[in-house]
């Protein structure tokens, strides 16, 4: 019995083998192949960070390794970019593409920012009028101007207009870069980028009034239509009189003529006259008897 029972063992182990192994060689047959490794292409990518404005030297680029297909716009021949303008600011390892340059013969610097069509116009700031520093390259900004208006009501006094909505900023002063603290170096001069005809418009506010810039979102690209207001409005809002102060006329005050005081009666002369046991008064007054 003993011996029975141990051979039976023996065969359910063997049975049990061979199946795992039957078990294991299919899985073994059926494992699928291995992932082919994407094709390497050499792409021009910038060596370091690369400020808008700069133009791009041979030591700026480097030819990398780059998995899968070519990025749009991107380059294989250093040569295509070299000595070529930045119009926006391109990070290390990132592909220099076409749409990211000036065009060629253009050179660098601010003119190369400037779109076809497009104009850079400087406007002298100072800490207050340019935001505090916060208007920097690619902000929107609105230009306020304040002043007196020729021909117009003296009473009014000095009055402000919203000239131009939704201006991008193309530089502000030389520097792109921040202070230690991580905040925008304070300028003097911002570059707003507008057309032709709002160029005009620019200079005659800039030598005629002063000029005031208005942060806005960058998302918010709506045209608010503004009439306008003047100094005269603020204090008529504020509970003043509008024009100004003037004394106040005293009221006419009725003349009254005295009229001569009439002249008093003269008091008669009494005298009494005793005649006996009789007692009369006889009075005489002035220019005859009574």
């Amino acid at each position: 019995m003993h011996k029975r029972f141990v051979g039976v063992l023996i065969f359910a182990f063997l049975v049990a083998a061979c199946g795992g192994l039957l078990t294991y060689r299919q899985l073994i047959d059926h494992q699928p192949p291995a992932a082919a490794s994407q094709p390497m292409t050499k792409v021009v990518l910038a060596a370091h960070d690369l400020e808008a404005g700069s133009i791009l030297a041979p030591a700026d680029v480097t030819l990398a390794d780059w998995p899968g297909p070519i990025p749009a716009g991107a380059t294989t021949k250093p040569e295509d970019v070299v000595g070529r303008g930045v119009i926006t600011a391109i990070y290390s390892k990132e592909p220099v593409s076409d749409s990211r340059l000036a065009a060629k013969g253009s050179g660098g610097g601010l003119a190369a920012l400037i779109p076809p069509g497009m104009r850079a116009f400087a406007v002298r700031v100072n800490e207050v009028a340019g935001v505090a520093g916060f208007v920097v390259a690619g902000m929107r900004v609105d230009v306020v101007i304040n002043g007196n208006p020729p021909q117009a009501d003296p009473t009014l006094g000095t009055q402000a207009r919203t000239l131009l909505q939704n201006v991008s900023v193309l530089s502000a002063g030389q520097d792109f870069k921040k202070d230690a603290e991580g905040k925008p170096v304070v300028t003097q001069v911002v570059n707003l980028l507008v057309t032709p005809e709002q160029a005009e418009k620019l200079s005659l506010a800039a030598n005629n009034t002063t000029v005031q810039l208005v942060l806005r979102n960058p998302m918010d690209r709506k045209m608010d239509p503004t009439p306008g207001s003047n100094l005269a409005f603020l204090f008529r809002q504020a509970g003043v009189p509008a024009g100004p102060a003037r004394a106040a006329r005293p009221a006419p005050v009725a003349r009254v003529v005295a009229k001569p005081a009439a002249a008093p009666k003269p008091e008669p002369f009494v005298m009494e006259v005793i005649s006996g046991t009789q007692k009369t008064e006889k009075q005489f007054t002035e220019g005859g008897n009574r």
